[in-house]
């Protein structure tokens, strides 16, 4: 049996502030490189933070799954809750359970497989205002598309006359969370910084449209298949049997709004633009939605007939996946790969690195949707692809999103191809998610 040791190995950064600078000037590439240098649990510190970054699968399952009551959500989305309360991504024990227990049932596949349409069309609109040969910022048009979709769904309401404010909006919020994994940044709240007007005031933007969205729905009796009239409707039947205040109501839309909104948005336009840069499994997409669809919009029906959209979606997940790191508070002593993890550090696991890991995927930086056959992915450790998440704290709306990115890949590329503008950097910037620091110009061709 392994020794038992405090601290498995891993960069000594400076006194003091530990291994801040280099994590903050390049996440991604910090990760990347401990992982690669020091093995399946690499140590560091942030300031006086302890973290323990996992790169085995089977110790993320051990943590997401076996042993997941060992664990509290990270200090970051502690801090989170000043702009998404308890939200199903920050609440925690018996209210998490309780929240989850009542939302479930909105993503039930029967429900949001009537959203099918919305989602095909919306994405068939897309380009409306496009000209052949224009040069295009694809992320901006991928943030504007799944507002629309999000909105429609979750509120059943169309925001376009708002999506400006909306986006800035939601923008403003996204830059706030990297400042809420530097340490001591709970001083920083309480100081006249541009950054926290413009959060706060993006907080307020989205709170006054939610809440009025909820005050309205409230007093509508008509009956309202989307899920913030389900959410109002939802009740806890295996608990008390109640419902959900409006705060709560609020916790969750909020959540779920920018869930939805900002995760599927980034991974579409990386899958936009990994298919400009491989022809080859461009053309094989453009092959199978002709085959399939025949120059109609697709639908729910159509899902099991485009399985190489599938990958082409599932592949873009793997390389830049919406959520790259998970982190963990330990709540005892915790033995991992024969080391302890003391009660209060944290353990990050990092799905931008564990799905580049060449030990698991064959030239792993290359982007090849047909790597996932059959045989690929029962051979793959189960938490060698976990852009959901996993455990009982999974994404709820995994199933959504699946949906939603193979119906919009496919209404889209079923008219347009697209191609990186010349002189661009496509340059990915971790925030919550991993956004394009500079955008994603394209140029965009009628087919």
């Amino acid at each position: 049996m392994s020794s038992i040791t405090v601290s498995s190995p891993g960069p000594r950064g400076l006194p003091v502030i530990g291994s801040l600078i280099g994590y903050f000037r390049d996440p991604l590439g910090f990760l990347t490189g401990i992982s690669r240098e020091y093995g399946d649990v690499a140590y560091f510190k942030l300031g006086s933070r302890r973290i323990y970054l996992l790169n085995d699968p089977e110790h993320v399952k051990e943590v997401l799954v076996t042993h997941n009551r060992s664990f509290t959500k990270s200090r970051a989305l502690n801090r989170a809750k000043i702009v998404l309360g308890e939200g199903l991504l920050t609440s925690e024990g018996e209210f998490h359970l309780r929240q989850r227990r009542i939302i479930q049932p909105v993503f039930h596949y029967k429900r949001i497989k009537s959203y099918g349409d919305v989602m095909a069309d919306y994405g068939s609109r897309t380009g409306g205002g496009w000209k052949n040969g224009d040069t295009v910022d694809i992320h901006v048009e991928m943030t504007r598309l799944t507002l629309a979709v999000v909105s429609k769904t979750l509120f059943n309401a169309d925001v376009e006359s708002e999506s400006d404010e909306i986006v800035k909006s939601l923008t403003d919020i996204v830059n706030l969370f990297p400042r809420f994994v530097f340490p001591f940044s709970e001083i920083l709240d309480y100081l006249p910084l541009p950054g926290n007007k413009r959060g706060l005031l993006a907080v307020s933007r989205l709170d006054n449209v939610i809440y009025r969205l909820i005050d309205e729905r409230r007093r509508d009796s008509g009956q309202k298949d989307d899920l913030l009239s389900m959410l109002l409707e939802a009740r806890d039947e295996e608990g008390d049997g109640r419902g959900m205040s409006d705060r709560q109501v609020r916790d969750e839309a909020i959540t779920l709004f920018l869930a939805g909104q900002e995760t599927m948005a980034n991974s579409l336009t990386w899958t936009w633009y990994l298919l400009s840069q491989n022809p080859g499994a461009e053309k094989k997409l453009h092959e199978e939605i002709d085959t399939v669809l025949g120059g109609r919009l697709p639908s729910v029906d159509d899902l099991g007939k485009l399985p190489y959209t599938h990958r082409v979606f599932k592949e873009a997940l793997r390389l830049y996946p919406a959520a790259w790191t998970l982190a963990r508070r330990a709540i005892e002593d915790y033995r991992v790969g024969g080391y302890t993890v003391p009660a209060g550090a944290d353990i990050y696991m990092s799905q931008f690195v564990i799905h580049r890991d060449g030990r698991f995927y064959p030239d792993p930086l290359k982007y090849d949707p047909d790597r996932w056959g059959e045989e690929e992915d029962s051979r793959l450790p189960k938490f060698a692809y976990f852009p959901f998440g996993g455990g009982p704290r999974r994404c709820i709306g995994e199933p959504f999103a699946w949906m939603e990115g193979v119906l919009l890949i496919a209404a889209i590329a079923s008219r347009w191809k697209m191609s990186l503008a010349p002189g661009h950097r496509a340059v990915p910037d971790p925030l919550i998610t991993i956004r394009p620091k500079y955008g994603m110009k394209m140029i965009v061709e009628k087919r």
